[in-house]
């Protein structure tokens, strides 16, 4: 036996409701965290996941814009969507799932991509960005029942190491894989003792990406990406894990999100 979870930037849930539907078939994850669903709450299409034996369903989103949600298999309970920088915006969910005899918190985040200009004076939506992560790293700082016995996952906007990205000489001053933005995700990180799941499985110095961009004519053939997309585990689960997976075949499907879903095997408890 053993716990599934997956997650995946959909770039619009409404819009690729059938790419995600085939990854719920063909894929089985026992949750699946969506982020930028990008529609508000009474437009989800919850009876179409209901359809396909994920009936408990926990999300907050927005009209146009961000959102996230948690797609579920299992029941769902202690639903909390927490605001970030008093702005308002949906980007993060978390609920508790059972895990043997304890409560498994689920968080799933999407951090502010950040703009173009890494500049926090110039540019409001870097500010932005970095306002979030220090509130992230405050919360988990003081918040022990928010990160113990959790799962952290989501479009976190930042490729941390040097092989996160495809060239990190080119990248280095370029938004989501500045130092200002990977020593931000790394307070982040320490303030939970988070463990990288990803990179447990494929090491540090080789390439791994979970986003490719619209802007490529040839995204697979140039394989210019970044891993955008993480997934955490608290001390208590990170011995548990098992496996991980990111179906890089998805960027390719019939009008693909830029983001390919990522997929964690917890062993049960």
């Amino acid at each position: 036996m053993s716990l599934k979870i997956a997650t995946w930037n959909i770039n619009s849930v409404r819009l690729r409701l059938p790419l995600v539907l085939r990854y719920l078939e063909d894929y089985q994850p026992d949750v699946l965290c969506l982020q930028e669903t990008k529609c508000p709450d009474d437009a989800f299409p919850s009876r179409d996941f209901e359809k396909a034996g994920y009936g408990h369903i926990a999300k907050n989103g927005q009209k146009g814009y961000h959102g996230v949600a948690l797609i579920s298999r299992l029941p769902l309970s202690g639903v909390q969507a927490r605001g970030f920088c008093s702005i308002g915006d949906a980007r993060h969910i978390s609920a508790e799932i059972a895990d043997g005899v304890r409560m498994l918190r689920l968080h799933n985040f999407y951090v502010p991509a950040g703009g173009d200009e890494p500049d926090p004076v110039v540019n409001p939506k870097f500010a932005h960005k970095l306002s979030f992560l220090e509130e992230m790293r405050a919360w988990f700082d003081v918040d022990a029942a928010a990160r113990d016995h959790a799962l952290l996952v989501g479009d976190l906007n930042i490729a941390p190491l040097e092989h996160d990205v495809w060239s990190h000489k080119a990248l280095v001053n370029v938004v989501s894989h500045t130092a200002v933005e990977v020593e931000a995700l790394k307070k982040v990180q320490n303030a939970g003792v988070w463990f990288d799941a990803l990179r447990a499985h494929v090491p540090d110095d080789r390439k791994l990406y979970t986003w490719w961009s619209y802007r490529s004519p040839d995204w697979d053939v140039a394989d210019k990406g970044r891993r955008l997309d993480h997934v955490w585990l608290s001390p208590s689960l990170a011995p548990r894990l098992q496996s991980m997976d990111v179906l890089r075949a998805a960027r390719g499907w019939e009008r693909p999100s830029d983001h390919v879903p990522v997929m964690v095997q917890i062993a049960a408890a």
